[in-house]
């Protein structure tokens, strides 16, 4: 337990320690709601983290479990009471985000805000949280401009990416970001030759200034990378052995997977990819070179 905590954090360690107590006792869920007369929703709502425990459900729960080390009891009724510290409620779970992000990217933004470490690798486009709002929008894509819930939907996609990049980088002084993209994302001119250098000019002072790790992984890479996904890893600041979590999307769906195996095999990638690809200053020269020609190219098309 960690003086400090956030009730995000808390609420984590308790319900992955009540998931784990369980599974060690060989229970199902149905098993431990029928024992202590709750409703299985409730019990499925707790390990999801949907809803937090009280103490005094969570002591009896504990007992049933056969957890009865002191220090771990007390630990965990420690947690328990940060998790239900009351909070302003954060913006990504108003009603006009809830109707337009799914649970698993509200619980990505959330876990975003206490992370220590992001380690973002990318093949098709910039990592969210790095885009600046012309590239978001131009990624995001047209609407029908007849078709209203379609436009705010949108315009609320644009408003989020915004306020997770503010949230991120005000908290550069308190986390690192490891960014690891491929050479195609480098080339791939989303917004056309004028936006896409903006959000360059960007990602360079950004990487410049040492407020991010940027590396490249080149075309010329004689090493298979083509079956790895797009994925996040993110390191929370209760730094035990699940502290890390993995949020990866397909463009049709996204989830949040805490599952240590898989996990661990994602940052042992994320590593291995690391340090084959193009270092910092080799990046940095790249993109220098990048700009530089979309800026040739926007320069002509003006003339033209």
């Amino acid at each position: 337990m960690t003086e400090g905590d956030s009730p995000t954090v808390a609420r984590r360690r308790i319900r992955l320690a009540l998931r784990e107590a369980r599974d060690a006792a060989g229970l199902t869920q149905l098993q431990v709601a029928e024992e202590m007369e709750w409703s299985l929703s409730k019990v499925i709502r707790i390990e999801n983290g949907d809803v937090t425990i009280a103490p005094n459900d969570l002591r009896p729960l504990l007992s049933f479990y056969g957890i009865k080390d002191r220090k771990q009891v007390s630990d965990l009724l420690t947690s328990a009471r940060i998790a239900r510290a009351r909070q302003r409620q954060a913006w990504y779970q108003t009603p006009e985000f809830r109707d337009h992000l799914s649970d698993a990217t509200r619980r990505h933004i959330e876990y975003e805000a206490e992370a220590v470490a992001v380690r973002s690798y990318s093949i098709y486009y910039l990592p969210g949280y790095l885009q600046t709002e012309e590239y978001a929008t131009a990624l995001t894509g047209t609407f029908d401009e007849e078709d209203i819930g379609s436009r705010q939907r949108v315009q609320l996609l644009i408003k989020a990416r915004r306020m997770r990049r503010e949230t991120l980088l005000s908290r550069l002084d308190s986390m690192q970001v490891f960014v690891l993209l491929d050479e195609s994302v480098f080339l791939r001119p989303i917004g056309g030759a004028q936006v896409f250098a903006q959000q360059l000019r960007e990602m360079r002072r950004v990487a410049s200034e040492g407020l991010v790790h940027l590396r490249m992984l080149p075309f010329a890479l004689d090493y298979p990378i083509a079956n790895n996904g797009s994925y996040d890893l993110l390191a929370l600041s209760d730094r035990g052995a699940d502290s890390e979590i993995l949020y990866r999307e397909n463009g049709v769906s996204d989830e949040i997977v805490e599952d240590k195996a898989t996990t661990d095999r994602h940052r042992k990638r994320f590593e291995q990819l690391w340090h084959l690809s193009n270092d910092e200053p080799d990046t940095i020269r790249f993109l220098d070179s990048r700009i530089k020609d979309l800026e040739t190219q926007s320069q002509s098309r003006q003339r033209s």
